[in-house]
């Protein structure tokens, strides 16, 4: 699945951003690995592969070759990855996905964009730093915001209550339909559906 100078022809490659170890796996901040999980589950693969930076699966989607990724690294280092992966299957910029969790959303909503700010996210502004452009489609699960903006760090690292669980996981199913469109190259359709 490796694709031409360019990346013309190579895989989407989709990473979700989270942190690694099971201490983290029920906080706000993983929504990105969460979605990750939902389109292995619905490819019928597993993320087994594993790189010092990755864990990541080969599947297709539409009909077409992706790599699904959760990094091995924090969200604030996701761009390690996220260059890693562009050079080992040769691709572009224009073949990567991100799917970030979102306090400037409300739970349950979804947002889409062909390019953009990193919008104070970390993960995301790691991979424009590290990859050189902010020119990558992305997909943010919102997640709500803290009380208190100072409490960020804390909340983001926190678990979701039941009913806003519920809302996000409603969100993370979205936005694998949102990644399955932006595949098949109906970003714009993936946008007018679901933001």
């Amino acid at each position: 699945m490796r694709g031409g100078p360019g990346g013309e022809d190579g895989p989407y490659v989709v990473v979700g951003t989270g942190n690694p170890g099971p201490e983290y796996r029920d906080t706000r901040h993983n929504a990105g690995f969460w979605c990750i999980d939902r389109l292995a589950a619905r490819c019928g693969v597993g993320l087994k592969r594993a790189h010092r930076l990755v864990l990541l699966a080969e599947a297709r989607i539409e009909g077409r070759p992706v790599v699904l990724v959760k990094p091995r690294t924090f969200v604030n280092a996701s761009g390690l990855a996220a260059a890693y992966l562009l050079a080992r299957f040769r691709v572009g910029p224009e073949r990567f996905i991100a799917i970030a969790d979102d306090t400037h959303l409300p739970p349950g909503v979804i947002r889409v964009r062909p390019r953009g700010s990193a919008g104070g996210h970390r993960g995301l502004k790691s991979i424009a730093e590290h990859i050189g452009t902010s020119d990558f489609a992305r997909v943010r699960i919102g997640v709500g915001a803290p009380a208190d903006p100072a409490d960020q760090v804390e909340y983001v690292l926190s678990p979701l209550p039941p009913a806003d669980r519920a809302l996000v996981n409603e969100a993370v199913e979205r936005a694998a339909d949102a990644v399955g469109m932006i595949v098949a190259g109906e970003i714009a359709a993936a946008m007018n559906a679901h933001n």
